[in-house]
């Protein structure tokens, strides 16, 4: 694996950044109102639909204000917490680098006791779906997932409510992460998912920014519709940040690796892929993605009857089935806003999106158990993927919908209309 090229983008991020701040239009002394322009440029989420949404809230649709409410509940939760920064990890990854981003592999434990000649109890082995507690201490996993959820809910926050506390700290969490010199991340994942004794990083540590890295770059365009505390500067930082990590995915070994992927991990590397082609300007390369997608991830991981028999083998197969779900919705919604129907698509044995939904609707709507195996079987964590086959026309997912298990936290469909993993474990 060569790091250094990306390391090399790092390194000229804010060079670039300060160039494009200055070309870029300066922000207005008084940020506009929440909603009142154009609708926002989103990626995933169709932004069109976040401003009808928006207006509907304004004139008092009962519905959508008891989801706001829950919103807004998620949101103060975080206005207390972070920014968190990359740096701050007790050991910098392999590279000695602590702006690298660095994961454990969360299903492989130690064999042996530690002891001062073999500190982390090597050699690991693998153990499928058992999560080992050590990878949520001294890497970055935990506090990127709270980056990530704590940015999108501030930026939606902020766009329904207008309140511009919500859009500030989501300004500084995103700039603490991945714009300020002296804390950003750089843009690779170089380190992710490291075995101790074994790999200093794999491939599949991609799966790390998997559907989470996509919701970054729709909070950022939500910010960018007018949000206080988010001008030129940020604007030009992100996208300089954008293009150094699309062009890593791209050209890295281990972004090769990914994409040749058969499972989740191939599909969540074509949507990441996909959503930052768009969020950087190549439409052209996001629509050659997408379209390959209805024979690479459609035809190959779907079967007739609308199982995902990968993703069934494993110890989690509602989990992962969902999971893997997600990465297809997630690329359908972007193909919607490039003209391309990954809904509509039908596979030689008659493989359609809509009927891998479907093999998941009596386990969803509690109407029949799962019945293959599951270590922690949690019925919400289908409750997006029926909402977004829904809301493509599938009759079956429509009629659904009103037995569907509402997430902790309650059901923000209405408002972010774009699936989401809604359970928590990863890997």
């Amino acid at each position: 694996m060569a790091a250094n090229p990306a390391r090399r983008w790092g390194v000229v991020l804010t060079a670039v950044a300060a160039a494009l701040a200055v070309l870029a239009p300066t922000a207005p002394s008084q940020a506009a109102p929440a909603g009142s322009g154009p609708p926002p440029r989103t990626v995933v989420i169709d932004g069109e639909r976040l401003q009808q949404a928006k207006r509907r809230l304004d004139r008092g649709d009962p519905a959508l204000r008891r989801a706001a409410e829950e919103l807004a509940a998620r949101a103060d939760g975080w206005l207390g917490q972070g920014p968190w920064t990359v740096v701050d990890k007790p050991r910098p990854a392999p590279s000695g680098d602590p702006h690298d981003y660095l994961s454990q592999a969360p299903y492989w434990w130690p064999t042996k006791p530690r002891t001062p000649e073999n500190p982390w109890g090597c050699p690991y082995v693998q153990r499928d779906g058992e999560r080992n507690p050590e990878v949520d201490t001294g890497t970055d996993r935990p506090e990127i997932g709270k980056v990530v959820n704590a940015s999108t809910t501030l930026a939606l926050a902020w766009y329904y409510t207008g309140r511009k506390q919500y859009a500030e700290h989501a300004a500084s969490i995103l700039r603490s992460w991945f714009t300020d010199p002296a804390t950003r991340m750089n843009p690779n994942l170089d380190h992710g998912q490291f075995i101790p004794c074994k790999y200093d990083g794999r491939a599949i540590g991609i799966i790390d920014f998997s559907q989470m890295y996509t919701s970054v770059l729709d909070a950022v365009a939500i910010l960018g519709a007018g949000a206080p505390g988010w001008g030129a500067g940020d604007r030009a930082a992100m996208w300089a940040w954008n293009v150094a990590f699309l062009e890593w995915l791209r050209t890295s070994d281990f972004g090769k690796e990914e994409a040749a992927a058969e499972n989740n991990h191939g599909t969540f590397h074509d949507m990441q892929l996909a959503a930052l082609a768009v969020a950087t300007g190549d439409r052209a390369l996001a629509r050659r993605i997408v379209r390959d997608a209805r024979v690479k991830r459609i035809d190959a991981q779907i079967a007739a009857d609308g199982r995902q028999p990968q993703e069934l083998r494993r110890t989690r197969s509602w989990h992962y089935s969902t999971f893997g779900l997600v990465a297809h919705v997630r690329l359908a919604a972007i193909g919607a806003q490039l003209g391309v129907d990954l809904w509509a698509h039908r596979g030689p044995q008659g493989q359609t999106l809509a009927k891998a939904v479907r093999y998941l609707l009596p386990a969803a709507t509690g109407s029949a158990p799962w019945p293959h195996p599951e270590l922690t079987f949690l019925r919400y964590a289908a409750t997006d993927v029926v909402h977004a086959a829904a809301d493509a026309g599938d009759p079956e997912a429509r009629a659904a919908v009103p037995g569907l298990e509402s997430p902790p936290g309650g059901d923000l469909w209405a408002l972010r209309p774009a699936a989401e993993q809604l359970d928590s474990i990863a890997g």
